[in-house]
């Protein structure tokens, strides 16, 4: 079997295509979740502060000096940081919702009770002896 031929099988199982779905749609529920949180919840909250921008705030190292050639500003952006958090506490609650949600539906199922299994067919034989000799 060629590398390529296997590759290709590798490719085709479920479990790499679902992994890669995956990816794609955690990737895009990222980009929902940056903007839900940049432009929908930040906004409010920062308005509560006084009119406050986090994704501004910063503590500036080294100012922009327009005289010099060094007028590149260094800063640690504390504001853009927070906004980081709040994006990865959404992602973790509805994670942690999901797999919730999951585990309550594998206890669900293993919790249902199994039905007995059936009889081999040479006690179903006897059992229709026994019922016959009775009669």
């Amino acid at each position: 079997m060629s590398i390529v031929s296997e590759f290709r099988e590798f490719i085709a199982k479920g479990n790499v295509i679902d992994l890669a779905v995956g990816v794609i749609i955690g990737g895009a529920f990222g980009k929902i979740v940056t903007s839900m949180v940049d432009q929908i919840i930040m906004p409010p909250v920062g308005l509560m502060l006084g009119g406050l921008d986090f994704s501004k705030l910063q503590w500036v190292l080294r100012p922009d000096d327009a005289a010099t050639a060094a007028s590149e500003l260094v800063a640690i952006q504390y504001g853009a940081f927070i906004n980081t958090m709040i994006q990865f506490l959404i992602i973790a609650w509805v994670v942690f919702l999901l797999v919730k949600g999951v585990n309550a539906m594998r206890r669900a199922e293993a919790a249902a009770p199994e039905a007995a299994p059936a009889p081999p067919a040479q006690e179903v034989l006897l059992m229709e002896i026994r019922d016959l000799l009775k009669k």
